[in-house]
């Protein structure tokens, strides 16, 4: 049985670094890669980052019933494609999704069995520094992402997992251990020592575990929403 992973991140919280790293240490899972209206950004190319096509072609497949979910972001549309999920059961892999907030909600809505992970960057002030340093928006555009973000960390609820990307090293081994002990469970295989520990270092990634840790977070970008604020 196919189980689908959700990801969501604010922009520039290293979700994409993630993710790359984690598909290549966990076997049999399928990666979805979304359609966008969006143009493409450095060394981005069709059909390994995004599947770039024009506004017309988006909007024909979405005529034609061919996503899972779609929304429209900064004015560009994002899907995610029925066929991926239907490649992976057919191969009998996992699939996972790199989403937004609203196309999270979207196939949760569809499939509430997916697993959620939502991924946070340990404060506003290094979310901010990351946008800066990959020196692929204007001012304009970072404030508007961290505006946005601000939105996106409000819905950190309505997800099963956190993960909070400060050392990446660690934020790979929570991630992949998330991924591994959902597998476990599903299995109903008795957990080795090795599984055991696997299930550990996933529990304390989700949500109820994570709370105290959350709140300098969410802090850290209320205070600077509010006006005065330093």
């Amino acid at each position: 049985m196919t189980t689908i992973y959700i990801i969501s991140a604010p922009s520039g919280s290293g979700k994409s670094t993630l993710v790359e790293k984690v598909r290549q240490l966990v076997p049999g899972l399928e990666f979805s890669i979304s359609y966008t209206t969006r143009a493409p950004r450095g060394n981005e190319q069709n059909g390994r980052e995004y599947f770039f096509v024009s506004r017309a072609e988006f909007e024909e497949m979405v005529r034609r019933d061919e996503f899972l979910e779609h929304a429209n972001v900064f004015g560009n549309y994002y899907g995610t494609a029925k066929r991926f999920l239907q490649q992976a059961q057919q191969d009998g892999h996992d699939l996972l999704l790199d989403i937004d907030v609203q196309g999270a909600a979207q196939i949760k809505r569809k499939l509430p069995e997916a697993v959620s992970i939502f991924i946070l960057p340990p404060d506003r002030k290094t979310l901010e520094s990351r946008l800066r340093n990959r020196s692929l928006d204007t001012e304009d555009v970072i404030q508007r992402r961290l505006v946005t973000a601000s939105r996106e960390i409000e819905n950190y609820g309505k997800y099963d997992y956190i993960l909070i990307n400060d050392r990446l090293e660690e934020s790979i081994t929570g991630l992949k251990s998330v991924f591994l002990a959902e597998r476990l469970k599903r299995s109903g295989a008795a957990p080795s020592a090795d599984d055991a520990e696997t299930q550990a270092t996933a529990e304390r990634c989700r949500l109820s575990n994570v709370q105290e840790r959350l709140q300098p977070i969410l802090a850290s970008f209320v205070s600077a929403a509010t006006p005065g604020a330093r």
